[in-house]
């Protein structure tokens, strides 16, 4: 055989070894599946009325979370309030470092390009995992992302002429994108219908004066439309655009209990004519929250990790100094949540999923808001960044630790 044939053998030879080794690469990537994480908040969430509706069975989808993961209070921060915990969720540094210190940063409504350090999303996309967001504080306007995103609370619109909080529906959205891709603005529209992103405003009691009862009975109906219009979204999203890291959120259970905290006549704030109105109003926002869990945990199987975030608890007003409220009118508050010691009002954590240990409840406050992005990152095999000041909750698994494997970072721009 001649030199020349020799070598065009070998060559011929080396190419298949070649194409062999990238398609048995590329079947091992199409093989390798990311680990399906989603996180649902609940704004304002409240153990001190969670745990009793649980006794008496009237929280079956949290009881299943309850009874099969590990649950707790979780730690917030000084002062909290949402925009400023749930850029902590995203980014695991403090408000004073990720740019978003409260509802309002150097006379601007908080948004995303104000935040310092790079959130959760967008790590996430970076490294090969899909994300679906939806409702989430703090995202407005949208950003990039390898999935979608649609806003939640801050979002910009109609009657939003303070600058601070608002309930635009989705055609009705200023000053940026609620949606992204924009393309699925379009199609959110036509399938589920115009919806407002967040929940509504609490009413002055000068609105209300001589009309207390109908007033609260319009707004809370007002309420139950919003919630109802969310749970048509997430359904939707869920259901089309299954990703591998979902983050949902509801927000109006915070909303009533500002207002409609069941207080006794020696609290501050009490009012008669609307606190005896609806006393069911703060326990039926988890009963209704529960209905919406319901609809969520149908779209999860056995392999899906399940964590359930709360920003903050909610207490009613027991200072002489009430603080700021820079997201309510201060005469319809009685309750709140921004003490300045944020142990006063921790929020709610439930984690459950392979591994994570069945029907325990942690003392004390181990769980900080600063440990969500860490932990969730660890599922995935993606390092820690060093602006994250939290740390992996390894406690929650049976075994001491669950680590995937690195996902293979992706080469397309977001």
């Amino acid at each position: 055989m001649s030199n020349r044939l020799r070598f065009m053998g070998l060559a011929l030879l080396a190419l298949f070894v070649v194409g062999v080794s990238v398609a048995a690469r590329a079947e091992q990537k199409a093989s390798k599946k990311n680990p399906k994480v989603l996180v649902i908040g609940v704004n304002g969430a409240e153990w001190d009325f969670l745990r009793p509706l649980l006794v008496r069975g009237e929280l079956p989808n949290l009881a299943r979370l309850v009874n099969n993961g590990t649950s707790g209070y979780l730690k917030t921060i000084s002062s909290p309030n949402c925009p400023k915990v749930y850029t902590t969720f995203f980014t695991s540094a403090p408000p004073s470092e990720n740019g978003i210190t409260g509802f309002v940063v150097n006379g601007q409504t908080a948004n995303t390009h104000m935040l310092k350090e790079e959130p959760i999303w967008s790590i996430l996309s970076k490294n090969g995992v899909s994300v679906g967001m939806a409702n989430v504080p703090g995202t407005f306007p949208v950003m990039p992302v390898d999935g979608y995103m649609v806003s939640g609370m801050l979002t910009r619109g109609k009657d939003c002429e303070d600058g601070v909080l608002c309930a635009p529906k989705l055609t009705e959205v200023e000053g940026g994108d609620a949606v992204y891709p924009a393309a699925l603005k379009d199609e959110l529209l036509a399938n589920v219908g115009d919806f407002y992103i967040d929940c509504s405003r609490i009413p002055k009691l000068e609105a209300l004066a001589g009309n207390e009862a109908e007033g609260v009975n319009q707004w809370l109906a007002r309420v139950d439309t919003i919630r109802a219009q969310q749970t048509k979204v997430f359904d939707y999203l869920l259901t089309k655009y299954p990703k591998d890291f979902t983050f949902l959120v509801q927000s109006c259970e915070d909303r009533v209990g500002h207002w409609l905290y069941p207080i006794q006549p020696h609290n501050v704030g009490y009012n008669e004519k609307v606190h005896r109105a609806r006393v069911d109003a703060f326990p039926n926002q988890y009963r209704a929250f529960d209905k919406v869990l319901g609809m969520i945990l149908k779209h999860v199987d056995e392999n899906t990790y399940v964590f359930l975030v709360s920003d903050h608890g909610i207490k009613p007003l027991r200072y002489a100094d009430h603080g700021e409220h820079m997201d309510h009118p201060m005469d319809s508050v009685i309750a709140k949540h921004d003490f300045t010691d944020g142990d006063e009002v921790p929020g709610a954590f439930i984690a459950m999923g392979p591994g994570i240990k069945k029907g325990v409840q942690l003392s004390g406050l181990p769980v900080s808001a600063f440990d969500v992005a860490p932990t969730i990152l660890h599922l995935y095999g993606i390092p820690q960044p060093k602006q994250m000041k939290g740390r992996v909750l390894t406690e929650l698994f049976a075994d001491g630790t669950k680590v995937a494997e690195a996902p293979a970072k992706t080469e397309h721009a977001h």
